[in-house]
């Protein structure tokens, strides 16, 4: 895989609908806890499957799991997703990643009443607060796991996640800007006065 195509992370390749989210999303700042609850679904669901057929199943996700409103969830019966499950519904039919959401939509939902936000939660596994802007040159360089993603994922088993393992977890924190994996020679790395 070439580290950089076209002035961008190699990993999307030429894919218009992989190269939009490489350009538009991956490695920004996500503060919303209903983004992040969108993505703590979506990464999950990826658990041995490739991003960019998560990516072109995620429109089918939303309409699934309602709009991603972790409220929503917790509500949905068994046969709603059994339903999900056999139905042509659009989403990974997998039945212990379909009932993971629902368990994970509870577990959120307890974080956010713990820490106020899920966001602040995940903050609170840095020790600055801040989001970590990686320098790397090359795609080889780019680790999957980190000492966050290890700790956070340790915590969230804790808890009852499933399907949140650190490199689930480190694969979200890129997604969501906790983490900027952009290399540097990625027309989307951060230019900053101190460069």
């Amino acid at each position: 895989m070439q580290d950089l195509i076209d002035g961008r992370c190699g990993w999307c390749g030429t894919d218009p609908l992989y190269i939009e989210y490489h350009d538009r999303e991956w490695g920004e700042p996500v503060t919303d806890d209903r983004t992040l609850f969108e993505f703590l679904v979506l990464e999950s669901a990826q658990a041995g499957l490739s991003w960019l057929t998560i990516l072109r199943k995620r429109e089918n996700y939303r309409r699934a799991f309602h709009e991603f409103d972790p409220q929503e969830v917790v509500s949905m019966s068994d046969e709603e997703l059994e339903r999900l499950r056999t139905d042509d519904s659009g989403i990974v039919r997998n039945r212990l990643k379909i009932e993971a959401t629902r368990n994970n939509a509870r577990l959120f939902l307890d974080i956010q009443s713990e820490f106020g936000s899920f966001h602040q939660y995940l903050r609170s596994f840095f020790p600055s607060r801040c989001p970590v802007l990686n320098h790397w040159e090359k795609l080889e360089e780019v680790p999957v796991s980190s000492a966050e993603s290890d700790a956070i994922s340790r915590d969230m088993k804790r808890r009852g996640f499933k399907f949140f393992g650190t490199t689930i977890c480190y694969a979200f924190l890129q997604a969501t800007g906790f983490v900027n994996d952009h290399l540097t020679g990625c027309r989307c790395f951060p230019k900053t006065n101190n460069q």
